[in-house]
């Protein structure tokens, strides 16, 4: 009997969604793709290669005299001041709304209740806001507040504020939501506040994922605050748009390495983190 089984041909019993999934992926991309005109092979054209190679090659050696390393990290220093700033301002900004919008923290769906049909109009202008808040891209709010503010790091700050509290907020809901939501409404049936629900129900199971994507925030904050730096907000992206105005690749290489290495230092704390909340 044990031979028989082992003889039997081994077979997917997926096999089948998953070639039909795999289908539908490729006729449904297949015509994106088209529209984006996306053509990978001219890369790998000759002439093409060349102008590459000759761009890369311009950012070597980096630039490492005193003088401009000085300039880069009192620009490292100011990315970073912006990018903490705006996000300390977009957490301000999305924690409450977030958690107003968060379900299984409303006291009136435990039961029925004269409250529940303001509580559901609450947290649907709760995702209405969040919504409005991350639909405008941080770029377009920085070049709003550079013509209103003028050139400097305050527009950038603006702009990460607006648009991140956005997405701090509705991820914030969504993890929330996806824990274990037990505690919460055990809390909350026993007569507990929201607040006590949500610091002793839900944060406790919860607090690794939400450090981990604040600080994942903050890393694409800071590489947000490079790029608005194009647009006159100060910072890395500001003094790398000059080297790139003067063609001066080796200053450029030597700001890119800085970004590396910000990028580096920011995983290392998320991980850091995680392991002082477990």
């Amino acid at each position: 009997m044990t031979t028989m089984t082992m003889a039997l041909p081994l077979r997917d019993p997926d096999a089948k969604r998953r070639v039909t999934m795999l289908l539908v992926a490729v006729i449904v991309l297949w015509p994106m793709l088209v529209l984006a005109e996306f053509k990978p092979w001219v890369l790998f054209d000759a002439i093409n290669l060349e102008v590459m190679s000759g761009f890369l090659g311009g950012f070597f050696p980096p630039v490492l005299s005193h003088e401009f390393l000085g300039r880069v990290m009192q620009a490292t220093v100011e990315t970073l001041a912006m990018a903490t700033a705006g996000l300390a301002l977009a957490f301000v900004i999305g924690a409450p709304l977030g958690f107003a919008m968060t379900h299984s923290l409303s006291i009136s769906r435990i039961g029925p209740g004269p409250g529940r049909a303001l509580g559901e109009f609450g947290r649907y202008m709760a995702r209405a806001v969040l919504m409005l808040l991350r639909a405008v891209p941080e770029i377009v709010w920085a070049l709003v507040f550079v013509r209103a503010l003028g050139l400097g790091p305050a527009s950038g700050v603006l702009a990460l504020a607006i648009t991140y509290g956005g997405m701090l907020g509705k991820v914030y809901a969504e993890i929330l939501e996806s824990s274990d939501t037990r505690p919460a409404r055990a809390l909350l049936e026993a007569g507990s506040g929201r607040l006590s629900a949500l610091f002793y129900g839900l944060l406790p199971g919860s607090a690794q994922e939400l450090v981990s994507y604040t600080v994942y925030r903050w890393e694409c904050a800071v590489r947000a605050s490079v790029i608005m730096g194009f647009v006159g907000a100060g910072g890395l992206g500001q003094l790398m748009d000059q080297s790139m105005k003067m063609l001066n690749g080796g200053e450029a290489g030597t700001i890119l390495l800085v970004f590396l290495m910000l990028v580096l230092a920011a995983d290392a704390l998320s991980a850091g983190l995680r392991k002082l909340v477990a």
